[in-house]
């Protein structure tokens, strides 16, 4: 796992945890072994965004256990989940576990606000330890995401580095041709907020029209 440069605090005592994550049999699998931790409880289980937050909202754990896919077909409900997490409560540490291992994806995860990313194939002593990791301010990212995460670092100086991450948020969406209604509904912000960020987009990609934004986007590997 790879340490934070902003250093480790002192784990917390019990580390409150929330599982949220579509499989009802999955959640119970990870309960049952994270629970023979000594210092782990989990105080919480939710099986889509809107729960999600409502559980985080009133559990106040740690750590919050997200799988990206969270039954719609798509990877943006979790990403979604952690982004919300990271505004509404900076405390708690977004924990991604995954079938994805695609480095576009990783990156995207990492700008949402996830402090750690664990694929679901990883053996329990490593979720554990990812785990303590987040909750006491580390990261957590295996040596095939934590390089996938470096070279996108590396690769710097693009139109990317512009962009904010809700505003690479909000472009994803636009990509899907959601109004600003729906992309306000999505990541949990006013329509107006949504058509701000959008107004931001365009001037930093020096365009005019949505469609544009998206076709530069695409171009320059933000999409």
């Amino acid at each position: 796992m790879t340490p934070s440069a902003a250093g480790p605090m002192t784990p917390p005592a019990t580390i409150r945890t929330v599982l949220v994550d579509d499989h009802a049999v999955l959640r119970e699998g990870l309960r049952l072994m994270l629970q023979r931790e000594p210092d782990i409880e989990v105080v919480g289980e939710a099986s889509t965004a809107d729960s999600a937050l409502e559980v985080i909202s009133s559990t106040r754990p740690d750590v919050a256990v997200i799988d990206l896919k969270l039954g719609s077909g798509s990877e943006l409900d979790g990403l979604r989940v952690c982004a919300a997490v990271r505004d509404l409560f900076p405390d708690v540490a977004p924990l991604v576990l995954t079938t994805f291992l695609d480095k576009a994806i990783v990156v995207r995860a990492v700008r949402a606000g996830a402090r750690g990313y664990v694929v679901k194939n990883v053996d329990v002593t490593e979720l554990v330890t990812a785990v303590r990791s987040v909750s006491s301010g580390q990261s957590a990212f295996d040596t095939r995401t934590a390089s996938m995460v470096l070279d996108a670092l590396k690769g710097g100086g693009s139109a990317s580095e512009a962009l904010s991450a809700r505003e690479i948020e909000v472009l994803t969406l636009l990509a899907e041709g959601m109004s600003n209604k729906e992309i306000g509904q999505a990541l949990f912000i006013s329509a107006t907020t949504a058509k701000f960020h959008i107004s931001n987009i365009l001037r930093k990609l020096k365009v005019s029209r949505r469609a544009e934004a998206v076709y530069v986007a695409s171009r320059q590997g933000l999409l």
